[in-house]
């Protein structure tokens, strides 16, 4: 749905490498990572910003990647979050975690739906923690397309863990909107998305109302699949974020 070229990807390692290194005690920019699983290496990112102080609790958001970008290389699923970050890194004074949504077993079939990879997202907040001073209070989560279907389903599993949450071009469920009830959410979603329709941020805007809940939501006229470009891009959303605290 929205392929992501060899070129590009070279293009982001390259900026990371002019972005990185600005502490020799620890980087900042986008770290290449590697977490062991069931005896596996799966690998990641962990963006770090150049205000991170390591006496000091830093806010922290998880970026859930969409199809494009699932993969193993450990790159790939940076790309249009990371591309919003380096063009306005002042709006994202956040940790940044990048877990990766891996392929099945069998490449040539559809990868695992991101509720279905809990495990590794977890563990790779968990590592995330021993290494850097993350914020408990102020823990965010978003993604887009399949990665927006993961930030709601992960959201509503952990609502106790996230202190909002945007998911962008997403989809759920009426189950999972009666756990969003008491959960800060701004979606995002074009009304000419021909991927996911966007009746499905507006159906869950209308079960969590129904439920006792609120949500905003924001339509964009005209825009396709692709959402995130404004959603990441042109909105305030990492200060809506800091609103919000658990």
């Amino acid at each position: 749905m929205h392929f992501t070229h060899t070129l590009t990807i070279i293009a982001i390692l390259l900026a990371v490498t002019a972005f990185c290194a600005a502490s020799t005690e620890i980087p900042r920019g986008f770290i290449s990572k590697t977490i062991e699983m069931g005896g596996k290496e799966i690998k990641y990112v962990v963006y770090v910003p150049e205000s991170y102080d390591p006496k000091k609790p830093m806010p922290t958001i998880i970026f859930l990647n969409g199809y494009g970008e699932c993969g193993t290389d450990g790159w790939r699923q940076v790309y249009h979050f990371g591309g919003a970050i380096m063009l306005s890194p002042d709006k994202w004074p956040f940790i940044i975690l990048f877990p990766q949504k891996q392929y099945a077993l069998d490449p040539s079939k559809e990868p695992k739906p991101w509720e279905d990879q809990d495990e590794m997202v977890l563990a790779i907040l968990a590592k995330s923690e021993r290494e850097y001073k993350i914020d408990k209070s102020r823990l965010y989560l978003t993604g887009l397309s399949q990665g927006g279907h993961g930030t709601w389903a992960l959201g509503a599993k952990h609502a106790d863990l996230f202190a909002a949450i945007a998911p962008v071009c997403g989809w759920a469920d009426k189950e999972t909107a009666g756990k969003l009830v008491k959960m800060p959410i701004w979606a995002f979603h074009g009304d000419a998305d021909q991927a996911v329709d966007v009746e499905r941020s507006r159906e869950m805007e209308r079960w969590i109302k129904d439920a006792g809940g609120s949500c905003k939501v924001t339509i964009y006229p005209g825009v396709g699949h692709n959402s995130w470009d404004k959603a990441y891009r042109e909105e305030n959303l990492g200060e809506w974020f800091l609103q919000h605290r658990r």
